[in-house]
């Protein structure tokens, strides 16, 4: 029976749901405009959707409806009169040039040399030409005039016996004070290179050092004179407690090097020799 007093009273859903409870709150009124909303958003998508399917047809018909009206032209039918073409005859051929006349050659003079046959009674009808013209020229079994070839060519004159001027070769002057770095013959020190690191790294002083430094690295510079002495000794590290014992450590090593050399002379040669430790505390 109180079911029947509910529906008979004429409430909605929405008023039996929120019987008894606070309508202000925004639940209630959009329950309450929840079927007015669905309504207006299908009728305004409807409209969109028609608006975008029928764009095209609206388009062309407001394009037909602004259009020019077309313009007949009546076309007569007008004899053209065409002028008679002038046929152009065509040209002769030119002929050709004529080739130019072959270049003659220069023909070489020959004296006819008629060897006599072998009879009990021999004419000769053309003497041999004596041998001052078989030398001037070549010889043959006819005449022929041309240009004179000479059949004997004179040896080369002989080399003179004459004693050859020797020439000494000339060394370049070297400057015996000036500094180089870059020699035919680079300086050694006794052993190799890694003979003389293994004596730098074993008189080193690491008590030079505070031991919490890590690695430090320092490139050291010295000229390696003529004698094998080294001097000006310098270290551009960043470690001023690392330069000066590195500086210290190789003036400490008394062993002589071998010189560079420029044309087998020796000179002054500036050596370069990285250094890098590590100091760890």
């Amino acid at each position: 029976m109180a079911n029947e007093n509910v529906y008979d009273s004429g409430l909605t859903l929405d008023e039996i749901v929120f019987e008894n409870r606070n309508k202000e709150y925004g639940a209630y009124d959009l329950r309450h405009q929840y079927p007015k909303l669905l309504t207006r958003s299908f009728i305004v998508g409807t409209v969109l959707f028609l608006i975008l399917a029928l764009s095209p047809f609206i388009y062309l018909t407001i394009k037909r409806l602004t259009a020019p009206p077309k313009q007949e032209v009546k076309a007569d039918l007008v004899e053209i009169l065409q002028e008679d073409k002038i046929i152009e005859q065509p040209k002769e051929e030119e002929p050709p040039p004529p080739p130019p006349p072959p270049k003659e050659e220069e023909k070489i003079e020959i004296i006819q040399n008629v060897v006599p046959e072998p009879v009990k009674a021999p004419k000769i009808e053309t003497p041999p030409p004596p041998i001052s013209k078989q030398l001037e020229t070549t010889t043959g079994l006819v005449n022929q005039e041309g240009v004179k070839a000479p059949a004997y060519v004179p040896p080369p004159p002989p080399p003179s016996t004459g004693t050859k001027a020797s020439t000494a070769e000339v060394k370049p002057q070297i400057n015996q004070n000036q500094v180089y770095t870059e020699v035919e013959q680079t300086a050694e020190f006794p052993g190799g290179i890694n003979a003389f690191r293994n004596k730098v790294a074993n008189n080193f002083d690491g008590s030079a050092m505070n031991g919490d430094e890590g690695t430090v690295k320092t490139e050291v510079t010295f000229v390696v004179e003529r004698d094998g002495s080294i001097t000006d000794i310098k270290a551009n590290g960043g470690n001023s407690d690392f330069n000066a014992e590195a500086i210290r450590t190789i003036k400490s090593i008394k062993n002589k090097w071998t010189p560079a050399k420029i044309n087998g002379q020796s000179v002054r040669y500036r050596f370069r020799l990285p250094l890098t430790m590590n100091f760890e505390g």
